[in-house]
This record gives structure tokens, sequence and C-alpha cells, in this order.
């Protein structure tokens, strides 16, 4: 570590003191605000690792700070690596890239109606038409099949596009190329990379597989998804190997760097000619300058060619950059899910900076963006309507979310109080819009205009739809099928929001944009019409059982008998508490208003435990919260909804007895007694809406007490229906004092409620 430190400390000299501080201070701003738990960073300048070092955690725990050698998966970056090998066989005349395919796979032939053979450059160059995804070994595969058993399951496929004629992205087409490396040299594609790339190289340390060396110093990734849920990334090996499956450091990736700017040397090893790495750097089937070559994608970057890639998976993201003319390159790390525009950004900032020294000119600044104010915030809330249909501004605590058709993202100002808006959040950043009124009823977004909209009660999906909502897939990736104003969607990757076309009966087309274009979904349903499976792109998602999802009530398997957990909770005592209280004042709501229905679950056999809890049926509040929610009432009464109660103030052995029953990996959805429940306070309700024509409960994303993702407050899920009721519930709540719990959309906590003391009487006891 000594050597280290001191090789940094040398490293860094040769550069300004500003220089590192302007660094330095935007990866930490960056790292904070996304909370991204590390990110490492290598620059290099020539032959010389001039910057290289570590911010944030390698671990989850926080005890081992990241640094240039923390191991990160850098994901598509490993495909420069494949192609690398590819054209080394070139220059031997082992290969020649131009035949077709089939030369070096005498298997390979999936079903090609348009007559023009594939080839490694159109491979390595994405003009293949090949699917995207392998149906064996896909980016959702966690089975580790071998890149054989991948390559040889795109055999049956049918090409998407015709070769050459348009670039679509395919993880199935670079790991081929991988494959036709094991068959040409009889040898493991990852023993072979090692051999002779890798190791010649000096990335001795960096590794397609898992070795001791890559354990000892990887990072902890996370994984996150729209709905606030965050876990460690999974780790299986990808069967789309050659295309994604490498573990290194920055510190190594920065040799791979020089080499490039090394003109094809590593020391005295010769990696390529000049002439070959010139020819991948070039844009192929275009007269762009941007676009890609063989392999490296190929950009601009203030009037420089900057080539590189970009790497994303489970947990990880990464964004390489080289600079040829300047023999200027950068490779960024981080260990979030799909923050690639954050690391890309670092890494444009780091080469500007880089210039800019060199050059001896003022240093640039970074654009960071503002919060919304509370104003802005208001003004903003709404529907809209654009020629690519209807897209929502939620308010979120002090933030604001915009949900569109094909994105969420987080909006911000780009100045403070400034009526210039921008994306940025962990995933988006850019796309500046403005509106064009005081009112903010009109926003003009690029060459297009969103229109506000009134907040009309949505209309009900087509009935062939129904049974093809819901939850498919694996619990690492899930693909998700929900209804979005009008359009059946695909949200799938986590992330990538698709509006799908229908082309006959339960068969949809992904969009001609996105990670999935040119493919289609074909759902089987079973003899009762639901969806038992959906094949996206090829491969097969199985749908996901979900406690609840048929309207019965959600149930757990007690960890006790009903006896021995009520005799525990009553002999026990709630935790003490020394601070300054406000008297208690509990108001039963039905003394209030009648028209506030009851449906008190803990008082019968219908709830999660289907065990009785309450001998009444009563629902009590503070006597501030209590009139708060009815003021609730009097505004949804507008819109023809009601409030319906399922519990309200909970006496502490009650919050105890559920703790005790409930499975340790839910109990997220139950308080903890020894810090008590707000329900304890008489501050929190389970709450939602009904209709007051039909004087029933309206239909929600889920059921009340269910404990899983559907119950959160931003699952993506369902129908614009659903989610309107459950947003009009929370906005209105949210309006006259309450906050939403992140896990439960039904449970609201009423501001201040730490200011009132835990209570253990029964209901009759308060009577």
């Amino acid at each position: 570590m000594r050597t280290i430190l001191l090789y940094l400390l040398f490293i860094n000299s040769a550069f300004s003191q500003q220089f590192i501080k302007s660094l330095e201070e935007y990866i930490k701003y960056e790292l904070n605000d996304k909370k991204i738990p590390a990110i490492s960073i290598a620059i290099i300048d020539s032959d010389k690792t001039i910057y290289a070092n570590g911010f944030g955690f390698e671990d989850s725990k926080k005890t081992k700070p990241a640094s240039a050698n923390t191991v990160y998966r850098v994901g598509s970056v490993s495909k420069l690596f494949t192609d690398i090998a590819i054209m080394q066989l070139v220059e031997k005349n082992e290969i020649d890239i131009d035949l077709p395919i089939s030369t070096y796979l005498p298997g390979f032939n999936p079903k090609n109606p348009f007559g023009k053979k594939i080839t490694l450059r159109h491979i390595m160059t994405h003009r293949s038409g090949l699917v995207r995804e392998s149906p064996v070994g896909s980016y959702f595969d966690a089975t580790e099949p071998s890149i054989k058993q991948s390559v040889e399951s795109i055999y049956n496929s049918t090409i998407v596009y015709e070769p050459e004629t348009k670039i679509k992205y395919s993880n199935a087409a670079i790991n081929t190329a991988g494959f036709v490396i094991e068959k040409i040299k009889n040898q493991p594609f990852h023993d072979y990379i090692s051999e002779k790339l890798l190791d010649k190289l000096g990335m001795k340390n960096s590794s397609f597989r898992v070795t001791p060396a890559v354990k000892d110093n990887l990072a902890d990734a996370i994984m996150w998804s729209y709905d606030g849920r965050e876990s460690i990334a999974p780790n299986f090996r990808l069967g789309i190997e050659a295309a994604g499956n490498l573990y290194c450091s920055v510190n190594e990736a920065a040799k791979f760097i020089k080499m490039l700017a090394s003109n094809g040397m590593s020391g005295n090893e010769k990696i390529l000619s000049p002439s070959t790495l010139n020819e991948m750097y070039t844009v192929q089937y275009s007269k762009n300058k941007s676009g890609f070559g063989i392999g490296f994608s190929v950009d601009q970057l203030d009037g420089l060619k900057k080539v590189g890639h970009g790497g994303a998976v489970f947990g990880f993201a990464t964004s390489f950059s080289y600079l040829p003319e300047k023999k200027i390159g950068v490779i960024v790390a981080a260990s979030m899910d799909v923050v690639n525009s954050t690391t890309d950004r670092i890494a444009n900032y780091a080469l500007r900076l880089v210039l800019a020294e060199k050059e001896n000119r003022e240093f640039p600044k970074p654009l960071k963006t503002f919060p919304l104010t509370q104003l802005q915030i208001k003004k903003l809330t709404g529907l809209y309507e654009s020629s690519i249909g209807k897209t929502e501004f939620l308010k979120r605590g002090d933030k604001i979310i915009l949900q569109s058709p094909n994105l969420r993202a987080e909006v911000r100002s780009l100045a403070y109080n400034s009526d210039t808006l921008m994306f940025d959040d962990k995933q988006t950043f850019g796309a500046k819009f403005y509106p064009t009124d005081k009112s903010w009823n009109s926003i003009i977004f690029g060459r297009d205009t969103l229109k506000r909209l009134e907040n009309k009660k949505p209309t009900k999906i087509p009935a062939h739809w129904e049974g093809l909502i819901g939850e498919y897939g694996f619990d690492h990736i899930p693909l998700y099928i929900l209804e979005m104003h009008g359009k059946l969607t695909a949200l799938i990757e986590w992330t990538e929001f698709d509006p799908l076309t229908e082309i006959s009966k339960d068969v949809y087309a992904f969009p001609n944009y996105n990670m999935y274009h040119g493919e289609k979904i074909i759902f089987e349903r079973d003899k009762n019409g639901k969806a038992i499976s959906a094949t996206a792109a090829g491969i097969k998602f199985e749908r996901r059982k979900i406690d609840g999802e048929d309207g019965s009530t959600f149930k757990v398997a007690p960890l006790d008998s009903y006896n021995n957990l009520y005799k525990k909770a009553i002999e026990s005592t709630p935790p003490i508490e020394t601070n300054k209280m406000n008297d208690p004042k509990l108001v039963e709501m039905h003394s209030l208003d009648k028209s506030i229905q009851y449906d008190i679950r803990y008082a019968s056999t219908n709830n999660f435990m289907g065990t009785p809890f309450y001998k009444s049926s009563k629902a009590f509040l503070q006597s501030d919260a209590a009139n708060a929610l009815v003021r609730a009432q009097n505004i949804l009464k507008k819109y023809g909804y009601g409030l319906l109660i399922h519990d309200a103030y909970r006496p502490w052995y009650v919050t105890k007895m559920f703790w005790d029953a409930t499975p340790v990996e839910q109990r997220i959805f139950v308080a903890e007694p020894a810090k008590g429940s707000r329900h304890n306070r008489g501050c929190a309700v389970d709450i939602t809406l009904y209709d007051l024509e039909t004087k029933k409960p309206v239909d929600m994303v889920s059921g009340y007490d269910e404990f899983g993702p559907r119950a959160f407050p931003d699952y993506p899920g369902g129908t614009t229906l659903q989610r309107w009721h459950r947003e009009l519930l929370r906005t209105t709540i949210e309006q006259v004092g309450f906050n939403v719990y992140e896990w439960e959309w039904w449970h609201f906590d009423y501001q201040g409620w730490q200011n009132y003391p835990i209570y253990n009487k029964t209901f009759e006891e308060l009577n």
C-alpha cells in the first residue's frame, strides 16, 4: 500500500495542484450527488499514467477505501479486447474479417431473409443484423453456459436487419467473434485472451474469469430500481463472455491505453500495427464522423476525434475514451448500475482538463445543476402531452420526477431558480427544456412542445391486455409488462421503458429505438387467458408468481403461534423515551366524519396473519392528524372518491407481535418495536380510496399489506388507472400534511409524529 501511495504522489506531481483539485472536487461531487459507492479513474498522457485514484469505498461495509487498484467489471469495454484479438489474427493471416463467418463456424446459419452473408467486420461494427442477446447465455441468464452453448443458440434465430445496412448493437454478435477465436485456436476464449493479450499488456491481474486476484479487490456493486430498491449486484459469469465479462482495475486498464498511445506496442511486445489501429478508429460503412469503427465507438470531443467504449453490467458502469491525435486517454469505473452518464461526464471533464493544462488554458468548469425551488415544483407538477404521448411530472418530496413513455428522470434547473430545466440523476443528464409562460402550462422540449392537460381519470385498459400485465423472468432482472397512457409497455433491464406496438394477437414489436429495436415480444397464455410467459427478443421469461396478484389477501407464515406471540408481547414494555412529548389527543375518526369508510383489517381475519388483533373496528388518530384527514376527504369528494381506513392508531404490543411473527427478509414492512411505530403514536394511517358512487374500494397496483415490491409507492408496474388512483391518494394526503412511507403506498405518517409518545392502550381502554 505504501508503494502505491508514493506512486500516486509521484504521478500526481506531473500536473498542477489546481488540475488535481478541479478533477477531484468534481468526482467527489458526482459521487455524493448520485450516491455512488465507488469511482476509480486513471488518466494517461502518451506512455505515462499522469493520475490514478479511487473515491468512495470498495466494500459495502465502507471499511476499504476505493483505489486505482479496485477491480470492476468493465462490461462492454470487454468487446475491445475481443476485437483486438481478432485483428491480431488478421495480421497473422489466420482470419479474413470480410469472409462469411460460416467460413470459421460452419454451423453458423441463422435464418437470413436478406441473402447477404454475415462477416466478422459486420459483427465488430454492430452491423451484422443479429439479435441483441442469444437465447442461451443472454445478459439475463444466470446459469453460466459456455460461449459455445451461447453462440450455438443463435443458429436458429432470425436476422433482424440486412447485414451492413443498420447499426444493431449486439452482445450475441461479439460473443460469436469470441467463439471464432476458440474454434481457430482450439483453446478456451478466456485462456487465449489472458495468454495472448492481457499478459502481453501487463494486465496480469485482469481476467475474463473471477481469479483470486480479482476476488480480493472486486468492488461491491449496487443495483437500483425506480421504486427505490437497492441491492448487491449478482456476479455470475456471462454466457456472452467475450462481449462483457472482463474484470480489471483502472490501473491495469491504463496499460491498454498506453498501448494505443504507443502505436500498438506494449513495451517490446507488438500488439497491433498502427495501420490496423487506424482502421479500427475509422467509422465503417458511413461517412459520418460518429459511429462504430472496428470495435471502437467513434465520436468527437471539442473537434477532436474520440474513440472508446462504454460498459454497463450488473452494478458496474465504465467509460473509456482516447484521443488518438493527442495520445490522451482516460478510464472511469463506478460500482453502481447504469451510471454511465456520470462516468462519461467525468471522463470528458478529465480529458478537457488535461488539454487545458497542456495548452496553458483556463480550466473548464463542469456543468452542475440545482434543485428546483418549491414554487417551481408546484408549477411543474402535473400531466402534459406532446407528439410522443403523455408525460407526467411527479412531485416526490423536494424533487420532480419526469415519467414519459420512454424515460423516467429527475428534473433539476441549470442554475438556482433558473427556468431552464435539465435531467440530472443516476442514469440521465442533459436535454434542456423550459416553460413558455408564467403558469408553466406549456414547455418547450427540443423541437416538441408539452401542453398541460387536466388531471382526468384514465380509462380502463383493453380486455385483451388484462392477462398480460405483470412481472416475468428472474429475481435479479425481471421484465415488467405494464400499461402507460394507452400503450402496452415493457420495462426491461430495470431502466428501459419500451412502448410496444401490437402486430397480431399476443405479438408486439419493440420501438424502433432503444436496445431491442427490430425485435418482438410474444406472449403465451393459459386456458383462462392469463399470460404464462413472454418471449422477449428470443429469450423466454416465465411469469413470476406474486402472492396477492389474484386479489386475495397477502399472507405470511408466522414464526410463532398467536398465543405465544401475544403472551410475549403483553409481558413486554414499550421503549422508554426521555424527550418531552406533546399530550396525546386521540380522536376516533367517525366522530369527525362518518363518510370516511372503515375496513379495519386487524379487527378481522382478513389480514396478513389471518388472525384478529383488535376487538373492535375503530380508527383513532391524534387530533391534528384526524382533522387533516377530514380535509383530505373533502378534497377527494370533488374527484368522486372517499377515504377508506384499514388501520390507524395501533397499540405497541400489536406492533411487537407483527415484528416477532414476520420473517426477517420481510421486516421492512413492519415496524421495529424497539423504536416504536408511528402507528403507536397515533400519527400514522393505512388508507386507500373508495368510489363514492359504487361504495367499493378502487383498484390499486397491489393489495393492502402486500409484502413485496408492488407495495412500493413508486412501483412502476400495473395500469395507468391503478397508478393514477395511487398518485391521487398520495398527492391529496401529502397536501394536508402527511408523508407516504417509502415501502407502502397505503401508509402515511403525519408531520411531527416524533413529538407524540408511544401508546400501548387498547381501543377499549381509549374509549
